[in-house]
Formats: structure tokens, sequence, C-alpha cells
């Protein structure tokens, strides 16, 4: 993997999202997928987050695939 995935998510930061997830009952990527709908009050922070989970999810994906 590449090295701009480990300082994309600092150590104190770890695991902030799926807390926020699971806190809302949903899985990561569904609460990805609500965060970044137009017109969703998320904070920007929670939005980047989602944005950053979206992205490495695509990359797993791919990284499986061959």
């Amino acid at each position: 993997m590449a090295n701009w995935i480990q300082k994309a998510i600092p150590k104190s930061h770890e695991g902030r999202f799926t807390a926020k997830a699971k806190a809302a009952g949903m899985s990561v990527s569904e609460y990805a997928a609500s965060v970044t709908k137009k017109g969703s009050k998320a904070s920007p922070l929670t939005k980047r987050q989602a944005s950053l989970a979206k992205t490495l999810a695509k990359i797993g994906t791919r990284h499986r695939k061959g």
C-alpha cells in the first residue's frame, strides 16, 4: 500500500469514523454514503472522513481483484 494512506489517518484518529457509523446504526459504507449526500448536515471533518472511507474502499476492491 501507498505511504500516503498511513499519513492520511493519524494514530490518534483511528476508528473515529467507524465509531460514528456504529453510533448511527449503519455500516461504514452506508454512513459514508449518507454523509456525502447533498444536503447532509454533517460537519466538514465527517464529510472528509466519509470521502476518505469511500476512496479506501475503492482501493481495497481494486487491489483484491488483481
